[in-house]
């Protein structure tokens, strides 16, 4: 069995994710497209503390990332589409046959009492409306209804409840969003034809998760690879791991971690071949969005880089140890510091509202210019040109 040594596993789950290099050169559509493609999906988040999440994701691992050819990318283009992973996602377009299966689950979903009581006990007569409307008078918001506002659950009205049922259930999809608010069509309207009317059995799915969560993942297990798009059960994962293996269309090997324990795991074939041949690491720090996907799982980010992070987004304000909003700096192949940031966009400042350093590292002169390189480039993209950093100048110990 090939063991992968931690820091082979590290480049290798990094390249993956697309921060083995970082670009600064201006982006096109369709190098946004691609590193969409590369990553398999981008979150969506309205938090605005620092920068959207999908902006943030993008702008992590391409300097010359620009917000609005994601917005292009998805609603003129149509190259990308909005539904759910283990969040609000966009995903390419070539994707959606596969979430037939997702939409057939959710009207199961959807039966649930918390719906019920959002929608009330006019549910088919509220939907047949909404459907009316949007087919004779096109696109339409939540805003458009006159039950906007209405109901305890996020202000979701009946009308906005129909909303969500019918995209998540496949009928209506998001054309686009107005600000972060999502605007509703017909998926008949917007999703190409020849993608509606494919229908992927569930063993094909369930293939074809797999196997482009392990291929992006670089190497996994079965819970691992059900979790990268949350579209495939876990006892589902394992059945298609043995066959595969019976198939030698994947190996076992073990990985070491960041503690010196070897963890098994799955592999496609290539993957002696494919660490071979990785690029040099780029060695720049750069700042990760608390939603990146090299973070959201974090036993893994334990495993891999004795890194243990949580979004104290949704903690208590005196249950956080950091801080609302912090982001987690990578420095080449290793995480060496949390930065709590702020970005106030009325007074054009980015705040450093506190620094903590990860254990053993040691914050000297390259390192901190490095890091205020990083916060400089990050105030530029947010439009907040001045940078408000003395927290650098007395950086605490994470832990």
């Amino acid at each position: 069995m090939l063991t992968i040594a931690n820091s082979q596993a590290r480049r290798l789950f990094l390249d993956r994710h697309a921060l083995g290099e970082r670009p600064g050169h201006a982006l096109t559509h369709e190098d946004v497209l691609a590193l969409v493609r590369r990553l398999g999906f981008v979150q969506l988040d309205s938090i605005n503390t620092v920068e959207r999440a999908h902006h943030m994701i993008l702008f992590s691992r391409a300097a010359g990332y620009d917000r609005a050819l994601l917005a292009a990318l998805h609603h003129d283009h149509a190259s990308l589409f909005e539904h759910w992973t283990h969040d609000a996602s966009l995903l390419p377009i070539e994707f959606y046959p596969h979430w037939h299966h997702r939409f057939r689950a959710a009207k199961e979903r959807l039966k649930h009492p918390r719906w019920q009581e959002r929608i009330g006990p006019d549910a088919a007569k509220v939907i047949a409306r909404v459907r009316r409307r949007i087919r004779e008078k096109g696109e339409v918001s939540a805003r458009d209804f006159e039950d906007k506002g209405e109901g305890a659950w996020w202000g979701w009205g009946p009308s906005k409840t129909a909303l969500e049922f019918l995209w998540r259930t496949g009928e209506l999809a998001i054309a686009r969003r107005d600000g972060f608010e999502k605007v509703y069509g017909l998926a008949e309207r917007i999703i190409p034809a020849d993608l509606r009317a494919a229908r992927p059995t569930r063993r094909q799915t369930v293939d074809w998760a797999a196997r482009e969560a392990l291929a992006r993942l670089g190497f996994a297990t079965p819970t691992e690879i059900a979790k990268f798009f949350d579209l495939i059960e876990i006892a589902e994962a394992r059945d298609w791991a043995r066959a595969a293996l019976r198939r030698k269309e994947i190996v076992e090997v073990e990985v070491m971690g960041a503690d010196g324990a070897a963890k098994p795991a799955l592999a496609l074939p290539s993957i002696e071949a494919d660490i071979a041949a990785l690029p040099e690491l780029d060695a720049s720090t750069r700042l990760l969005s608390p939603f990146d996907p090299a973070i959201r799982d974090r036993k893994r980010a334990i495993r891999l880089f004795g890194f243990d992070y949580t979004i104290e987004v949704f903690v208590p304000e005196k249950k956080r140890r950091y801080g609302y909003y912090v982001l987690p700096v990578l420095e080449g192949d290793r995480f060496i510091a949390r930065a709590d940031l702020k970005a106030h966009r009325d007074e054009g400042r980015l705040e450093v509202k506190g620094l903590w350093l990860e254990p053993g590292i040691k914050f000297d002169k390259p390192r901190k210019a490095a890091l205020e390189a990083a916060l400089d480039e990050l105030s530029r993209f947010t439009g907040t040109v001045t940078l408000d950093a003395a927290a650098l100048r007395r950086p605490a110990r994470a832990g």
